[in-house]
């Protein structure tokens, strides 16, 4: 099954979350409104012909593949790696989270925004309609959260895990992470998760809690600019 994670997103795509998927042919895509990730069949030979029906002049998207160039019409705005990690220990035996709220639609606005001054990766305003999502609030003020993007298979992602930094340093993040792994191996899933190369820091944590390095993957930011 850990296969799969060498291409989650068209798995994810083209199987759980073909319902939130554009695209045609050898190319998915979140729908405008979600996540901006682009996924291809092959990402070795990515087919951009396909791929300009479905996105606007500069629109940004994040895609996996190892080929570093790209055709006329297009440009890469960012390039670095993240690694692929997956949950490597037993379940966790206690919810320590019970406090934390489930966020649901009416929270859309406040979990964007969120995402937007933590930068936890790429998020839409309709993100957190692709699974659980948990967060910590003080007064009306969404400081912290963790939920659940791509789905393929028993593989589930836990992603936008993030805290406002005036509130870091008070275990939300492990104990919201913890919660969700906890919830998804209950239904037999496997956790699974993508940390840029940079974020040493949070490498570190997801290791202690128990997540193990899949592969380390390219993964570029790019629009199409013709």
């Amino acid at each position: 099954m850990l296969e799969r994670l060498d291409n989650i997103a068209w798995h994810a795509l083209t199987g759980a979350h073909a319902r939130f998927a554009s695209g045609s042919g050898d190319v998915r895509r979140y729908a405008r409104g979600f996540s901006p990730i682009v996924a291809f069949a092959n990402p070795a030979r990515p087919d951009f012909t396909a791929l300009a029906d479905h996105f606007d002049l500069h629109e940004p998207f994040y895609c996996e593949g190892p080929d570093a160039s790209v055709p006329e019409g297009w440009q890469i705005e960012a390039e670095t790696t993240m690694f692929k990690m997956y949950w490597d220990a037993d379940v966790p035996g206690v919810d320590e989270a019970l406090d934390a709220f489930r966020l649901g639609p009416q929270h859309a606005a406040q979990a964007f925004e969120l995402a937007m001054t933590t930068r936890p990766g790429p998020f839409g305003p309709r993100t957190i309609e692709l699974g659980e999502y948990f967060g910590y609030f003080e007064g009306e003020k969404l400081v912290a959260m963790a939920g659940e993007r791509m789905h393929a298979g028993t593989l589930r992602e836990i992603s936008g895990v993030c805290t406002d930094p005036d509130h870091q340093g008070r275990g939300f993040a492990s104990r919201l992470m913890l919660k969700l792994v906890r919830r998804e191996m209950i239904r037999d899933e496997r956790p699974f998760l993508h940390v840029m190369r940079d974020n040493t820091a949070a490498r570190r944590l997801y290791e202690k809690l128990g997540f193990r390095n899949y592969r380390e993957v390219v993964v570029r930011v790019l629009s199409r600019t013709a």
